[in-house]
Order: structure tokens, then C-alpha cells, then sequence
């Protein structure tokens, strides 16, 4: 097989031939963007091995292309980006990375290997897959040709993820390997042969030597597999997922008292992920925070183990699993090395959160109600409303439309209500400032109780949002607890926060 046509679409493989020849280098391309090129995937990473100096041969092409290339010296590696022909005008659209061809061996207890100067062979021979050691060549004598050792093209053909050497080798050299298998199996949707699956079986506990960045960096793109929770069930019955996400695996079974069951929470928990994944909904602000989006359907239940009880009249409760999971979420987040910021909080405030909406579909929807969701939701409410229809997993169809359908009437209901009280920022006007200045006093209990008393009558549609309408009810509640205020409204110092052009309405 000859892919040499292809090649000459993208001039950046003439100029690194070119030079590899006036250098004296053998050239190949290697790796993701072969197999991707024959699976007619989009890929933007090209990885050239040469028998020599990479750094030598991608500095020679940086000053061709008059482009930066970054050196890792400790590496042996350098790294450089071009634009396509179709992108000459807008930036860099490649990223070519080169190295020199190298053989490796690994000490058993670590993943840091030595690295010697090798051939074509030998870097094949360490390729973690036989899909990922195809080459093709860029030397003027066979330029374009395939070179498969270890008949990747036939795994591809067949969907298989296999080892190119003995798999026991492959995974104790490298034990990250396992978690790529299982990443590459969920996102080109293949199988791993029996034997390589066997040997993630075996070699599981090697997992431990590896950095929690780089296992959570493959399970961030199981993640996001188009049906992640193939990657999941392969992590579980390869005994994996026990060791990096011991939660998760809390969730599975199913318990029986007096012929009462409750579902399998960690089943039900990949069917909301898959939910969330094959949902047709794809806003700018949802597509953002769809990695933390599909975190959240993966936590959503997780602390449903430590709050089951069971009750002989209504049989098994999870009552306050929402709380307690979302204080979880922290501590798994500083776990998983995922990071602690915005996207943690959106999460945790997903998980905590997540009960509400269909709680307002089983009963008489208030404004009041409705308007406490918008308010503790706010900016995430389309997140969480997504998250809710996700978590429908019944196999009845028309239970399934049922809960849909009284969705579709709380959604309207929710922006029927923001478009009119604006309260998805809600801030109410009368903050503790303002309470204290009123009444000349420190801060205190009573100022946190005026403050609270406010924000609910502002909530329950009993007072707007307005100074002039909520000071009153200040007053009154100033005056029950022995209080005179001291300043009147026209005499109090305003937050900037609160001006009349930016007033909540």
C-alpha cells in the first residue's frame, strides 16, 4: 500500500524528505497519524522518525518553513508547527514532532525507560499497539510505502487493539499501555484481543508506578469517547478501575431485602454518562464544559452507597446522597489531579443540584420554587437540565417520555421566569453592608437573619428587588429585634454593586 498521493497534498512531507536526504537521514512517518490516515480520521499530529538526529532533521526543516522549533534535549525530541496549504493565512495548522529512531528497556519498578539509538525496527518493536507502529516511508527509494511489521493494517480492518511484542512485555514495560488500550478500544469503538486483554487482567496492579496526571489524562478521554461507557465496563472487568476509581466501583450491585431491590447504581451511573454523550442539545456554553459536564454525570450518584438505607414501607432511600456527594466531589477532584477551580465547581454545584428539577415534575411547579432554582443553578442551569434528562434511565419508552415531556414544561415554565425577574445572577439588593450601615451595628447573627428573611420574601414574589421596596421590610425586621436604623435609605452609601443602572430587577 502506497500513500504517496496523499503525502503530496501536504507539502510539509516533501520538505522533511528533502531534508532528510540532504542530512543523510532515513525518514518516516509513525504512529496516530497513520492509523488515523487509513481510518480517514482528522489528525493534526504528525510524528516523524528518523534514523539519526530528530533534532537535527527538524531544525533543518524550521528554517525551511522559517517556523520556531522547540528542543527537548532530555528527550532527544523537537518539536515544530506548520500551516496547510488551506491555513497559510491563519496560523499554524500541524504539529510535526520528531525523533530520533530508539530501542528501550525498562527496570521493573519503573515506567522511565533507558533509551538507546535504534532502527526503524527497533522503535517499531516499542510501539505500544500494532495500530500504532505502522510507518510510512519519506525516502526518495520508496516514498508513500507502508511499512507493517506487525499487520496493524489487518487490526484495523479487523477493530482490534493488539500488542505488537508479548503483551505481558508491553504492559510491565510501560504500564500506562493498559489504560490506552482500553482509551483507544472506547474511542475508535474496536475490541482488544483476548490475549492483550488477559494480560491487563494479570498485570493490573503495575498500574500503581504510573502518575495520577497521566492515568487521568487517558480517563479524561474515555470520558469523552463517543459511548464512554464501553471504556468503563473494559476498565471494571480488567480490574483497573478498582484501583484508579475505587468509588465508582462502590456503586455496583444489587441488594435485596424482602424481595425489595434498588437499581445498580454504577450501570445506571454509565447510562447517564452515555446519555450526556448522545445528547442532541450542543450550545457554546454546554460544548465549554462538556468534559466537566460528563464528570458530573459520573458523580452524580456516587454517594449513593454511604446513604442507602433500607426502609420496610418504601424500601431502599438514598436520602441526602446529593449533599454528601457533592462535598465528595472535592476531595475526588484533588484525587484524580483534575483541577480545583470553576470547572470542580460546576460540578460539585451539578451533583448538589441534581434532584431538584425532577422533583418540580412530580408536584404543583410554584414560582417561588421554580425561582430558588433559578437562583442556586444560575448560569448552570442548562447544564443541569441536562444532566436531568439525563438521569432518566428507565427501560419502560413511555416512562421515558412521561418525565421528558414534564421536563419540556419545567423548562418553560424556568424560561418563562427568567425573562421576566432576570434571576439567573440573582444578587438580592439589601446585602449585609447595607443592614450594618442602617443600623450602625457590626456584623452579627442578626444581620445574617434580616439578610436570609429578605432574600426568601424576594424569592416567594412578597417584596421586588428594589431598594425602596425591601427596605421597609429592613426596617420592620431591624425593629422585632430591638433595632432603630440610623440612617435613612436616601442617606445609606450604595455598593457599587449596586447602582440604579445596574439594580437587579
Amino acid at each position: 500500500m502506497n500513500f504517496s498521493d496523499t503525502l503530496h497534498k501536504n507539502p510539509v512531507f516533501a520538505i522533511v524528505a528533502r531534508e532528510a536526504e540532504l542530512l543523510g537521514v532515513q525518514a518516516y512517518v509513525i504512529g496516530g497519524f497513520v492509523r488515523d490516515l487509513i481510518l480517514q480520521r482528522p489528525s493534526k499530529d504528525i510524528d516523524v522518525v528518523c534514523i539519526g538526529s530528530g533534532i537535527a532533521l527538524a531544525e533543518a526543516v524550521g528554517r525551511t518553513l522559517k517556523t520556531k522549533v522547540s528542543v527537548f534535549p532530555n528527550f532527544g525530541t523537537a518539536m515544530l508547527r506548520a500551516a496547510s496549504d488551506e491555513d497559510r493565512d491563519g496560523g499554524a495548522d500541524w504539529e510535526v514532532e520528531f525523533v530520533g529512531a530508539r530501542k528501550e528497556s525498562y527496570r521493573s519498578d519503573s515506567r522511565k525507560p533507558i533509551v538507546e539509538d535504534g532502527t526503524l525496527e527497533d522503535d517499531q518493536n516499542r510501539r505500544d499497539f500494532t495500530i500504532n507502529a505502522m510507518g510510512i516511508s519519506l525516502n526518495a527509494g520508496n516514498f508513500g510505502e507502508l511499512i507493517d511489521p506487525f499487520d496493524g493494517l489487518k487490526d484495523l480492518k479487523r477493530k482490534i487493539i493488539r500488542t505488537p511484542l508479548d503483551p505481558d512485555i508491553t504492559f510491565s514495560d510501560d504500564p500506562l499501555r493498559m489504560m490506552r488500550a482500553i482509551r483507544f478500544a472506547a474511542q475508535l469503538n474496536f475490541d482488544i484481543e483476548p490475549d492483550t486483554f488477559d494480560a491487563i487482567v494479570r498485570m493490573n496492579e503495575r498500574i500503581s508506578i504510573v502518575s495520577r496526571e497521566r492515568i487521568t489524562d487517558e480517563l479524561n478521554k474515555i470520558v469523552l469517547a463517543s459511548t464512554p461507557s464501553y471504556g468503563f465496563k473494559l476498565l471494571y472487568h480488567a480490574g483497573l478501575l478498582d484501583r484508579i476509581f475505587p468509588e465508582l466501583v462502590a456503586l455496583k450491585g444489587v441488594e435485596t431485602i424482602e424481595g425489595k431491590g434498588h437499581k445498580d447504581n454504577f450501570y445506571h451511573t454509565l447510562q447517564v454518562l452515555d446519555n450526556i454523550a448522545n445528547r442532541t442539545d450542543q450550545s457554546a456554553t454546554l460544548r465549554d464544559n462538556e468534559l466537566w459536564l460528563r464528570w458530573a454525570a459520573l458523580l452524580h450518584d456516587i454517594a449513593k452507597p454511604a446513604t442507602k438505607r433500607f426502609d420496610a414501607k418504601v424500601g431502599w432511600t438514598f436520602h441526602g446522597h446529593e449533599d454528601m456527594g457533592a462535598r465528595w466531589v472535592p476531595g475526588i477532584f484533588r484525587t484524580m489531579k483534575l483541577p480545583l477551580n470553576e470547572h470542580m465547581r460546576f460540578v460539585q454545584k451539578l451533583v448538589r443540584l441534581h434532584l431538584r428539577p425532577i422533583a418540580l415534575t412530580k408536584e404543583q411547579i410554584t414560582d417561588s420554587a421554580l425561582r430558588r432554582l433559578l437562583v442556586d443553578a444560575g448560569n448552570d442551569l442548562d447544564g443541569l437540565m441536562a444532566l436531568c434528562r439525563a438521569d432518566i434511565t428507565s427501560k419502560n419508552y413511555e416512562k421515558v417520555q412521561k418525565h421528558l415531556r414534564n421536563f419540556d414544561r419545567v423548562e418553560r415554565k424556568l424560561h418563562d421566569l427568567e425573562e421576566r425577574d432576570k434571576l439567573r445572577n440573582f444578587q438580592p439588593v439589601i446585602t449585609g453592608e447595607l443592614i450594618m450601615e442602617a443600623f450602625n451595628i457590626p456584623p452579627s447573627k442578626e444581620v445574617g437573619e434580616i439578610k436570609t428573611i429578605i432574600r426568601e420574601a424576594i424569592l416567594d414574589g412578597m417584596v421586588k428587588n428594589e431598594l425602596e421596596a425591601a427596605f421597609p421590610l429592613l426596617v420592620e425586621e431591624g425593629n422585632k429585634r430591638g433595632m432603630n436604623v440610623v440612617k435613612k435609605l436616601s442617606e445609606l452609601t450604595l455598593s457599587p454593586a449596586i447602582t440604579e443602572d445596574e439594580k437587579p430587577v
